[in-house]
């Protein structure tokens, strides 16, 4: 197991903003792919961002324009900085982490949007 850690969440009002962190604590194996899923009440988990090793970033269409994805040098850790933050973007944030053989998971972070 790789337990991967998850910092950052809260409240935060309609159009603020929140930055999640997610470090690897096992720091010897590769990383292919990073990033973040959420689950909103009642919900399906969806996928937000991701950041693979070669660069490429993906995102969902609802936080295009709003989201970030980054990475340390390393790749031992991902980050997402979410602005202009909605009440739709309620949710619990669950990182994630892919090397050729297994995928792991964070604990998740609960992210609440209300005035």
């Amino acid at each position: 197991q790789v337990p991967l850690v998850e910092s950052g969440g809260g409240l935060v009002q309609p159009g603020g903003s929140l930055r999640l962190s997610c470090a690897a604590s096992e720091t010897r194996f590769s990383f292919t792919d990073m990033g973040w899923y959420r689950q909103g009440p009642g919900k399906q988990r969806d996928l937000v961002a991701s950041r693979a090793s070669n660069g490429i970033t993906h995102y969902a269409d609802a936080v295009k324009g709003r989201f970030t994805i980054s990475v340390d040098k390393a790749m031992k850790a991902v980050f997402l900085q979410m602005n202009l933050l909605k009440p739709e973007d309620t949710a619990v944030y669950y990182c994630y982490a892919k090397t050729l053989f297994s995928d792991y998971w964070g604990q998740g972070t609960q992210v609440a949007v209300s005035s």
